[in-house]
């Protein structure tokens, strides 16, 4: 049975960002494209639980990693999940859906 990132310690959680950084970049090699991005968003759930949650808030606006020209407004937060709506740097909202993502793809806040 697996065991939960939210029972990892913070080397453990360094030691799995390893292996999948190394699973990764032999599906990336052998071109396996879905298996690359499933290590890539296991690394970013990883990462997400070796951050401190409560250095993320509401009313606060932070880039995305991975995607250009586009922030991420968040409302809440609810454990290493973020709740909000994406919107450009003029602060035009992309999307009226509220979404969540993880705190690891949160990369620095937007002043």
């Amino acid at each position: 049975m697996e065991r939960r990132y939210s029972n990892y310690t913070v080397e453990e959680l360094r030691e799995e960002i390893a292996e999948l950084t190394e699973k990764a970049r032999k599906a990336e090699q052998m071109g396996m494209v879905n298996e690359y991005a499933v290590y890539q968003r296991k690394m970013i759930m990883a990462k997400s639980y070796m951050l401190d949650p409560s250095q993320f808030s509401g009313g606060e606006v932070y880039e995305i990693e991975g995607a250009p020209g586009e922030l991420f407004a968040v409302d809440y937060l609810r454990g290493v999940f973020v709740w909000g709506r994406r919107e450009n740097y003029e602060g035009k909202v992309l999307s009226e859906d509220l979404e969540a993502v993880p705190i690891g793809v949160l990369a620095k806040k937007v002043q």
